[in-house]
């Protein structure tokens, strides 16, 4: 199976493994997601199926979203996503996806998020520059120096400079998926995960 699930980060711990090993890991609750809408290749150009995720207010639905929950029957959602899938999986809208039904233990998944916003950030910071002396009488420590090529007379794209840091889509693969606890929606990764504790995430297997 292709698709993935939708789920929250709650924060970091440790395990033990059967060798009495430490081993860090990022607990992720995915309660089973909804299937809204079934896109197919003759109106829609591919296979694919919408999933939405998390409770939303009715009163902070809008029109269109409100009739496009309701043509599946399900529940507003607060977060939607898709997922391609084969043309022998059958999926149909306000079908639950578990997490048993996803993911099994030793399996390896690659998790997408968005990383947590640190504002604005010197070049230092932001791109990791080695700065300026420290001593001898240098003024120059941490400011950055040249934009880049002087003939040119203007600041070429891309150019590396202070600006703001964080608070962008990042992809973290490898992961290994130490523990799936269907009982509680649980679901323990090896390693970190991009983005704060309570943030969304999409973990989609390998």
């Amino acid at each position: 199976m292709s698709i993935g699930l939708i789920g929250t980060k709650l924060g970091m711990t440790r395990i033990f493994d059967q060798a009495g090993n430490a081993v860090p890991v990022t607990v992720i609750e995915a309660e089973p997601n909804v299937v809204v809408q079934r896109k197919l290749v003759a109106p829609d150009g591919y296979e694919a199926i919408q999933v939405g995720y998390g409770e939303r207010r009715r009163s902070r639905t809008n029109g269109p979203l409100t009739g496009h929950f309701g043509k599946a029957g399900v529940q507003p959602k607060r977060v939607l996503r898709e997922f391609r899938t084969g043309p022998g999986e059958g999926f149909e809208a306000g079908q639950e996806i578990r997490l048993e039904a996803v993911f099994s233990e030793g399996q390896t998944v690659r998790v997408t998020g968005t990383t947590k916003g640190k504002g604005f950030a010197g070049g230092m910071k932001r791109h990791g520059f080695s700065g300026g002396p420290a001593t001898h009488g240098s003024k120059v420590h941490r400011q950055p120096q040249s934009s880049g090529a002087t003939g040119a007379n203007r600041v070429f794209p891309g150019t590396r400079k202070p600006g703001h840091l964080g608070h962008a889509r990042c992809t973290v693969k490898g992961l290994r998926v130490v523990r799936v606890d269907a009982e509680r929606n649980l679901l323990l990764l090896s390693g970190a995960v991009p983005g704060p504790n309570g943030g969304t995430v999409i973990v989609v297997p390998a």
